[in-house]
C-alpha cells in the first residue's frame, strides 16, 4: 500500500490553461495514460480537477518524498517512452501550463482516501463533491500566519462543519527540473476544504468571506480561491 503522508513533502498544485472545448479531451487521455505511469516512476497523484466556473482550466495535485525524488521521477517519466507516445496529444490541448505553486507542509497534509481510485475501464461519474482551494499571499513570515490560521480561523471553520484538510507553504529549494517551470519568488499558504457538492460550498460562503476578512489585514494581496470538480478517477474526492 502507498504511503500517503510520505509523498507529501513536496507537492505540486498545477493550474492548466487550456484550448477552447479541449478539457474533457485532456482527461479522458491523463486519466488513461498518465495516472499509473507517473506513479511507477515515484510519485504519487492525490487529484485530477476540473474548475466549474473556467471550462478551460485543468488542476490536478502530485506528491513526491523529497526534492531529489522529485527530480528523479520527472525525469524518468517526461525523457520515458509514456510521455514521448502520449505528451504530444496532451500538449496539443494546452495554452499554457505554468501556473505551478511548488509546496511543503505547514501543518495537517491530506488524509488518506477511504476508497482506492477507481480502476481504468470501470470509471463511475465525476463525485458531486467540492474541493475548495486557497492561495494566500502573507504579508509577513508564513510561519506566523500559519500559526494564526490554525488557532484563530481554522477552529471557526471547523465548528461551522467546514472540513477543512492540507495546509502547505512555499517550498523554497531551487527548481531542479526546468523543462516544467514553477512560479517563483512568491511565498504563499495555501489551504484545502472539502465540501459535499456546490450547494453545501455556497451554503458555507458567508463564512468563508468572513474568513477572509479576518485573514485580509494579514495578506499582501487578497487570497485567490479555487472550486474544483474531481474527476471520476480523482483520489480526493
Amino acid at each position: 500500500m502507498t504511503d500517503f503522508a510520505a509523498f507529501q513533502s513536496i507537492v505540486e498544485l498545477r493550474r492548466y490553461t487550456l484550448h477552447p472545448g479541449r478539457r474533457d479531451e485532456l482527461i479522458e487521455l491523463f486519466e488513461r495514460e498518465f495516472v499509473e505511469t507517473q506513479e511507477a516512476t515515484g510519485m504519487h497523484l492525490f487529484g485530477q480537477f476540473r474548475e466549474p466556473a473556467e471550462p478551460d482550466k485543468f488542476v490536478w495535485l502530485r506528491g513526491f518524498r523529497d526534492m531529489a525524488a522529485r527530480k528523479a521521477a520527472l525525469e524518468s517519466f517526461y525523457f520515458g517512452p509514456v510521455w514521448r507516445e502520449h505528451g504530444p496529444a496532451a500538449n496539443e490541448t494546452m495554452i499554457d501550463a505554468s501556473d505551478v505553486l511548488l509546496l511543503r507542509p505547514s501543518g495537517p497534509g491530506f488524509p488518506a482516501p477511504d476508497a482506492p481510485r477507481p480502476s481504468i475501464g470501470d470509471t463511475p461519474d465525476s463525485p458531486d463533491s467540492r474541493v475548495l482551494v486557497t492561495v494566500c499571499h502573507p504579508a509577513g513570515p508564513v510561519k506566523d500566519f500559519a500559526e494564526f490560521f490554525a488557532d484563530t480561523v481554522d477552529p471557526v471553520l471547523r465548528e461551522s462543519d467546514v472540513d477543512t484538510f492540507g495546509r502547505f507553504e512555499t517550498e523554497p529549494a531551487e527548481n531542479t527540473f526546468s523543462r516544467l517551470p514553477v512560479r517563483e519568488n512568491e511565498t504563499v499558504f495555501v489551504w484545502f476544504a472539502k465540501f459535499a457538492d456546490a450547494d453545501a460550498l455556497a451554503a458555507h460562503r458567508e463564512l468563508l468571506d468572513r474568513a477572509g476578512a479576518e485573514l485580509a489585514g494579514r495578506l499582501e494581496r487578497p487570497w485567490r480561491q479555487l472550486e474544483l470538480a474531481p474527476t471520476p478517477r480523482s483520489l480526493l474526492r
